[in-house]
């Protein structure tokens, strides 16, 4: 406590046995420097790592850990190919790292931040083009290319990217619900490779 004479009533304020217990076992349990992290490290989303953002995802409702089939992560090894084979695709793949345990994949902080905003914007924006237009510049900024909706007037939307999403881009698109799009409205998303999803 900050201001622990304060708390003591009138009646044991000049024991000098009774503060001298008080005073050490305020300086010995001073919570503040717990509640500056815990403010820090879970209260602020802007600052938040780890279990905290873990506290946010439960909260706004959107997963960390997301299931990225075998084949999408080891189909296009990037670069290597057998001889006379096209290199066309270079920094479009993966490299190899040797085989995974799980095809789980859990988002770095940094981007699992960014997930949670856009979810946070999601829930509350109306669904419509510019709604869904402004998640989709929360969800993917400075990716070097633009964003943006489709609109084919028969109940059918297109989420067109401007760049090449890598595969954890589409398992956030089609697995965290972070797209706010209208009742009865089928989505598909297509890349600037031309891969329909």
């Amino acid at each position: 406590m900050q201001n622990v004479a304060e708390t003591i009533i009138a009646q044991y304020a000049n024991s000098p046995k009774l503060l001298a217990l008080i005073n050490s076992e305020n300086s010995a349990i001073d919570p503040s420097s717990n509640i500056d992290d815990f403010y820090a490290k879970v209260w602020n989303i802007e600052t938040a790592e780890g279990y905290g953002l873990d506290l946010w995802g439960r909260i706004i409702g959107v997963p960390r850990t997301l299931y990225i089939p075998p084949g999408l992560v080891f189909g296009n090894y990037d670069g290597f190919y057998e001889a006379g084979a096209s290199s066309q695709n270079f920094g479009r793949g993966f490299f190899y790292t040797g085989g995974t345990v799980s095809a789980n994949y859990s988002l770095p902080d940094a981007s699992y931040r960014n997930l949670l905003y856009a979810k946070a914007l999601s829930n509350i924006t109306r669904t419509s083009i510019p709604g869904i237009n402004q998640v989709l510049m929360k969800l993917f900024p400075g990716r070097g290319g633009n964003a943006y909706v489709i609109d084919y007037h028969n109940m059918n939307i297109r989420l067109y990217f401007d760049f090449v999403l890598q595969v954890v881009d589409v398992a956030i698109l089609l697995q965290t619900n972070v797209m706010p799009i209208p009742t009865g409205v089928f989505y598909d998303i297509q890349d600037s490779t031309g891969t329909v999803f």
